[in-house]
């Protein structure tokens, strides 16, 4: 009996929470539907290579279903040319020789490009050997009839039947051979990790002050609500710079990770993705009356934002989906750190990144004041 009366007022409880029946029932069906038109995109991923003074025939062996071919005749250097059109790699032709320089920023699509490569020089052997066998068949008739009589023509033939080779060379922008796809995710999750900790410690912090009738308190004395937003904000920002600190550096030291950019640049961005989330999870503890409730929010706020953040390429998104990315703090930060890390941006070409994370932190603070005048009591 005792057991049915703990089960009848755990019942009740859930019951009486609306909230939470509603963000435990409709929570995962929210998530799963937008995982169903994230991977429901029919387009076809390509990656974008540059071709300098490459054979015609070559550029034609190309598989271009997964390669998209791009013409280019500029002097500049490959670096530059990679960098500036945001090609996936750029290759070369000298005589027979090919060089390779791959962005390597995505290994999904460096590696399209090296299989597309390799079944192109292996489709031009088998084509080169087809018409050698078909040439030997004309010069063994041209014998037979000739009498074993050898011409110019013959040995012309012949030289022809020799097929050329390409002797490949391949260059790394950002990491090596063997970076794997961990090196194309680590940028993104640095940003998501330090948003994602940051949000649920602040909200849960704050929500505590409030249960506890601190917050209250504060607000019955003469302390402006911007004084006590910025003390918190100032407060808890102190750790979540420790925390963003501890994750770059650990990321740098322990993955080997490497940063082409400055990693000052990078520590910048994470300590304003992780103000962002302060300043949210100030916010969003304001609609919650428990650290249960608290924790319920983050499949409705928090991971959607992974999503978005470019670990899925946006532009293979459904086109109506696509915008909803421009609307996730996660999208600006994890574009500014990958474009630090792997392509060596620096704080001029990431400022408007800076500049909407900036935004988004005064959207969010003004909004805090907004909601902290429903808790003056006095």
């Amino acid at each position: 009996m005792r057991i049915l009366a703990m089960i009848r007022r755990v019942l009740l409880e859930m019951v009486r929470d609306k909230r939470t029946l509603a963000l435990m029932f409709l929570a995962p069906l929210l998530i799963l539907t937008l995982m169903y038109f994230l991977f429901q995109s029919s387009t076809t991923e390509k990656a974008n290579l540059a071709v300098k003074n490459v054979d015609s025939s070559l550029i034609q062996a190309l598989n271009q279903t997964h390669v998209k071919i791009h013409r280019v005749t500029s002097n500049d250097s490959t670096k530059k040319i990679i960098r500036n059109h945001n090609y996936d790699g750029l290759l070369e032709q000298k005589n027979h020789k090919l060089t390779l320089t791959l962005a390597n920023v995505t290994q999904t699509k460096t590696g399209m490009i090296r299989q597309s490569l390799q079944a192109a020089q292996v489709k031009l052997r088998l084509q080169t050997a087809g018409q050698t066998i078909s040439r030997q068949q004309v010069i063994l008739k041209q014998l037979q009839l000739m009498l074993g009589t050898r011409t110019p023509r013959d040995k012309t033939a012949q030289q022809r039947m020799v097929p050329a080779s390409y002797q490949l060379s391949t260059h790394y922008l950002y990491g090596s051979s063997d970076s794997t796809y961990f090196n194309t995710l680590l940028p993104i999750m640095i940003g998501f990790v330090v948003f994602f900790f940051v949000f649920l410690i602040s909200g849960v912090a704050m929500l505590k002050e409030r249960t506890s009738g601190t917050l209250y308190r504060l607000l019955a004395t003469p302390i402006r609500k911007i004084e006590i937003l910025m003390g918190y904000l100032i407060g808890y920002g102190l750790f979540a710079l420790i925390q963003t600190l501890l994750v770059v550096v650990y990321s740098i030291f322990v993955f080997k990770i490497q940063i082409l950019g400055s990693i000052w640049a990078v520590l910048l961005v994470n300590m304003l993705t992780a103000i962002v989330a302060l300043a949210l999870g100030l916010l969003v503890s304001t609609f919650a009356t428990s650290e249960f409730q608290m924790v319920q929010f983050i499949p409705i706020v928090v991971i959607p934002q992974i999503f978005f953040s470019g670990l899925i390429p946006i532009d293979q998104m459904a086109r109506w989906l696509q915008p909803v990315a421009k609307v996730m703090p996660i999208y600006y930060s994890a574009q500014a750190v990958r474009d630090i890390i792997q392509k060596g941006a620096g704080l001029v070409n990431i400022m408007p990144e800076v500049i909407i994370l900036l935004v988004f932190t005064g959207i969010f603070l003004a909004l805090n004041l907004l909601v902290f005048r429903r808790y003056r009591q006095v």
